[in-house]
């Protein structure tokens, strides 16, 4: 059997338009669905509703149900899903300098090859 790439297996459960934005999120604190549909405007009810459900079936994230009339959903970064925070701490940090104009430029004159890289 092929083994697969480290990454692949982070892409295949981190992918999703959504997804990040979400644990992104989840970082500072819970969150009811109804706060995450206004801190992401641009998702639909049902994409949200499916990006926290394998969210949750991946472990990443808690959902938690109150008994009340309505029912008060509850959505947090279980133990398992803060094991991601330093690498989404790190994407972050990429992405922002991926942002800066002219940034990729002077990484890409400063880089050097690495020596575990074949070209």
């Amino acid at each position: 059997m092929e083994r697969k790439c480290p990454i692949e297996t982070v892409i295949h459960v981190l992918g999703g338009k959504w997804k990040p934005a979400i644990l992104w999120l989840l970082l500072d604190s819970t969150k009811r669905f109804s706060e995450l549909e206004k801190l992401i405007p641009e998702v639909t009810q049902k994409m949200l509703a499916q990006h926290l459900r394998e969210l949750e079936n991946d472990l990443l994230v808690t959902r938690t149900v109150y008994p009340s009339v309505p029912p008060k959903v509850e959505y947090s970064l279980s133990e398992y899903g803060k094991t991601l925070v330093p690498v989404m701490e790190v994407m972050c940090e990429w992405g922002e300098t991926h942002q800066r104009p002219g940034s990729r430029h002077a990484v890409l004159v400063s880089a050097s090859p690495s020596p575990n890289h074949q070209q």
